[in-house]
This record gives C-alpha cells, sequence and structure tokens, in this order.
C-alpha cells in the first residue's frame, strides 16, 4: 500500500498522474528482481529519454549533478559527472558488490546500440543488501542488466521488494525502491529511491517504532535519482540533489557514517536555465516528493527472510495510522 492510501500526505504540492518518476516525459523505469532464498537483489534501470526504440542515445548528454551525503559507497561514474555536469547513460542501481558488474553490462548494452563510441560513462549506483542477501556470490548477470534496460517503461514502476530494492532495509523495517512525483506549473520532479539505511521511521514528524527491535545491518546507504524537465543547468541541478539528502532527515534518516547517501538529479531540458530565484518551489517540490517517496519504500514493502535466515518485517500500516491517531483528550 503507497503512503497516501493510508492518509499521509508528505507536503502541500500535487503529485503527478502516476505520482513517480515516470511523470517526468521520457523516462523510463525497468526493473529486474532475484529472489531466490538466500538471494535477495536486483537491478533497476532509470532511462532518461533518447534510448527507447534501440536509439543510441542523446548527443552531449543531459544537465546532471551528483551531491554527496556521506561518501561511503560505490557510485560508478561520478567523477566525470561532477567534472562536465553532463549524464551520458542510463542510471542504474544495485547491490554493492555487483555494482561492478552492472557497471560493466550497461557498458555492453550502450555498444551495442552506438556502434561508433568509444568512450562511455556508466553511472550506476548501489547499497548493501548483504543482510538479506548473499552479496558475495555477486549473482548479477549481463542478462539481467539487459532485462532491465529492455523492459523499462513509462508506467507506475514497482515499488518495495523489486529490482535493487529486493533485500533493502531502512529504518527498522524492511525497505525497497519507492517512488513520487510532483506537479508544477512549469514542469515535474520526479523521484525514484533506494533505500537501505537506519534511524528512526519518522511519518509527517511522528517516530514510529518497530513492535519488536530487530538487528540494524551493516552498510546502510540511500541512492536517491531526481529527474525533472525544467530547464536547470548542472550548478542548479546540484543545488536540486542536496535538497534530497536533505529530505532523508524528514524520515527519520541518522546519517549514520558508514551510510553512502548519493542524489542524482538531471534535466531532460536543455533550454535556457531559469534564474536561481524561481528554484524555490523546485526545492520543495524535491523534498517533498523524495521524503514521499522513501515511504513508498517501506509502505510497499513486504517481510523477507533471507540469507542465514535473517527476517526483516515490514512495516505494519496499522502502526503508522495508530502512530498518527489523534490523541483523545482527557477526561
Amino acid at each position: 500500500m503507497r503512503i497516501r492510501a493510508l492518509g499521509v500526505t508528505p507536503g502541500s504540492l500535487p503529485p503527478g498522474q502516476l505520482n513517480a518518476i515516470t511523470d517526468v516525459p521520457g523516462v523510463l523505469v525497468g526493473h529486474t528482481t532475484l529472489a531466490t532464498g538466500p538471494v535477495n537483489t536486483g537491478v533497476t534501470a532509470i532511462v532518461p529519454p533518447g534510448y527507447e526504440g534501440g536509439q543510441a542515445g542523446y548527443a552531449g548528454g543531459l544537465p546532471a549533478a551528483i551531491a554527496v551525503g556521506n561518501g561511503y559507497g560505490k557510485l560508478v561514474g561520478s567523477t566525470q559527472v561532477d567534472e562536465l555536469g553532463v549524464l551520458e547513460t542510463p542510471v542504474l542501481l544495485t547491490g554493492t558488490l555487483s555494482v561492478f558488474r552492472v557497471a560493466d553490462a550497461l557498458v555492453s548494452w550502450l555498444l551495442e546500440r552506438d556502434p561508433s563510441a568509444i568512450s562511455l560513462n556508466p553511472v550506476v549506483g548501489e547499497t548493501n543488501d548483504g543482510y538479506l542477501s548473499d552479496i558475495r556470490s555477486r549473482p548479477i548477470t549481463p542478462e539481467h542488466v539487459f532485462a532491465a534496460l529492455d523492459s523499462a517503461t513509462a508506467d507506475l514502476p514497482a515499488e518495495g521488494n523489486v529490482g535493487a530494492g529486493t533485500g533493502t532495509v531502512a529504518l527498522g523495517f524492511k525497505a525497497g525502491i519507492g517512488t513520487s512525483s510532483r506537479q508544477l506549473t512549469a514542469g515535474v520532479v520526479g523521484v525514484l529511491v533506494q533505500a537501505n539505511f537506519s534511524g528512526t521511521l519518522t511519518v509527517l514528524g511522528t517516530p514510529v517504532l518497530p513492535p519488536v527491535e530487530s538487528p540494524v545491518p551493516e552498510g546502510n546507504s540511500c541512492v536517491i535519482v531526481v529527474a525533472t524537465d525544467l530547464p536547470l543547468d548542472a550548478r542548479q541541478l546540484g543545488r536540486v540533489a542536496r535538497r534530497a539528502v536533505f529530505a532523508m532527515g524528514r524520515v527519520g534518516s541518522d546519517f549514520s557514517p558508514g551510510s553512502g547517501d548519493y542524489a542524482i538529479a538531471f534535466s531532460t531540458n536543455r533550454a535556457t536555465p531559469p534564474q536561481d530565484q524561481a528554484l524555490k518551489e523546485v526545492f520543495n517540490a524535491t523534498t517533498e516528493a523524495t521524503e514521499e517517496a522513501l515511504l513508498n519504500s517501506l509502505t510497499m514493502a513486504g517481510t523477507v527472510t533471507g540469507h542465514h535466515g535473517h527476517t526483516q518485517y515490514a512495516v505494519p500500516h496499522e502502526l503508522i495510522s495508530r502512530a498518527l491517531r489523534p490523541t483523545p483528550p482527557a477526561v
């Protein structure tokens, strides 16, 4: 169940039609999920416009930026995005020890579509799903990566225990993939998250504690992908990406030293950017959509028993409803 179905409405701006990153025109999402006993992992592909229908890509790339909340992670391709302010490829997400195989497979997928390419900068993020998945087995193959890319659509993306979120844990509960969007006058801001970090789940400012305390897995992280069709340049997208990381605090992140917290922001519109004074609504849209995407990543996830018999329980929906229920006045 998505968080809005529980009566929780983060922020005040209206969501897009699907309330998802795919509300940004041309942005596609695909998943490959591996959920077989000790293996609970996968691949999630966020595909900007330009790669659909077998096209090679977009000449010159798209404006993009990366914000690092804490650099304890393996974000392949980040330095070139920082240096040039350009995204050249789809953004893929997976488990920590599979990130390098996913990057290599993404390059293979791209080379098949562009016979003239001699340099590519694959962007692949990760979080550590080793609590619920046999991460050392590195089970992701090129076929899994190709399947996520080739199946990407503009539909409402699956959330929870899918793709790169199959084995993730956040805020004391089973988490996964979540998405949300905000509709602005001039365009859309969409967010997709891979949630896998520690802290105390907080919904609209109210802490929601697990009914039974469970161990906190090592290697907590979060990757946030922000897409927009507003004509923002790389510098402005850097400011947007930082707001996405800030939004983790709204849901209770403790920003642990071992957490690799990253936001990747890109625009599909290369027109002249607005003045910075016009960014306030974009900042608000980003923090609201990120907060809601993170909450969806939890309420859409189910309980998983995985590697070494570890079990991570889904957040009981009634627990959220009860926590937000007004306290009756004293008689």
